[in-house]
C-alpha cells in the first residue's frame, strides 16, 4: 500500500505559500490508517524507548495507537495552557509563526527513554521544541519518528545535526 495516496494536498492553508499535506484523509481509510500504525511500530524496533510522546494535536492519533500496541506510556506534549498540572515550556518557531508547547513536569524523568511520534516533520521548529521538553525533562530523546517529512524544508536534517536519530514513512515536498 502506498501511503502517499492517502494524503490530500490543499494549496494556500493555513496561509497563502503554504502547501499543507492532510492527513485526515488517511486515518479515515482504516487499512491506510492500520498500515500506517504497524510501520510506525516497525521502525520504532530499532530503539530503546519506555516512553512515547507525541506533539499536540495530529501526533495524537498515531502515537496513542502505537503507545497502546506496544504497551508503553504515552506523553502528551501540548500546547500552551492546555495542562493542568505544573509544566515545562518551551517557545520555538513555525513556518507561519511562533508557539509553546509544554509537557508536565512529572510525566519525564532521568530514567526515561522516550520515542517522539508527530504526523509531519516541516522545519523541524515544533520537533526540536520537543526534544527540549524531554530534555529539560531529564530524559533522553530515543528518536523520531514522523508520518511525512517535508524533505525539501530541511527539519530532519536539522534534527539529524543535532544528533537525534530520524525515521519517516513517506516523503513530499513542502511547496
Amino acid at each position: 500500500m502506498n501511503l502517499k495516496d492517502f494524503i490530500r494536498s490543499i494549496p494556500d492553508y493555513p496561509k497563502k505559500g503554504i502547501l499543507f499535506r492532510d492527513i485526515t484523509t488517511l486515518i479515515k481509510d482504516e487499512k491506510a490508517f492500520a498500515e500506517t500504525i504497524n510501520q510506525i511500530v516497525d521502525k520504532s524496533k530499532k530503539f530503546n524507548f519506555n516512553k512515547i510522546a507525541a506533539i499536540e494535536s495530529r501526533g495524537f492519533v498515531f502515537a496513542s495507537a502505537v503507545s497502546y500496541l506496544l504497551n508503553k506510556p504515552f506523553i502528551m506534549l501540548r500546547k500552551k495552557n492546555k495542562l493542568p498540572a505544573d509544566v515545562h515550556s518551551v517557545d520555538f518557531e513555525l513556518e507561519y509563526g511562533t508557539a509553546t508547547i509544554e509537557v508536565h513536569k512529572d510525566s519525564i524523568d532521568k530514567k526515561d527513554d522516550v520515542l517522539i511520534v508527530d504526523d509531519l516533520i516541516a522545519t523541524g521548529g515544533t520537533a526540536e521544541a520537543a526534544a527540549q521538553l524531554v530534555e529539560i525533562s531529564k530524559g533522553k530523546v530515543s528518536a523520531f519518528i514522523f508520518v511525512i517529512n517535508l524533505f525539501d524544508l530541511g527539519g530532519c536534517e536539522k534534527l539529524i545535526k543535532k544528533n537525534y536519530k530520524v525515521e519517516n514513512l513517506i516523503e513530499f515536498p513542502g511547496h
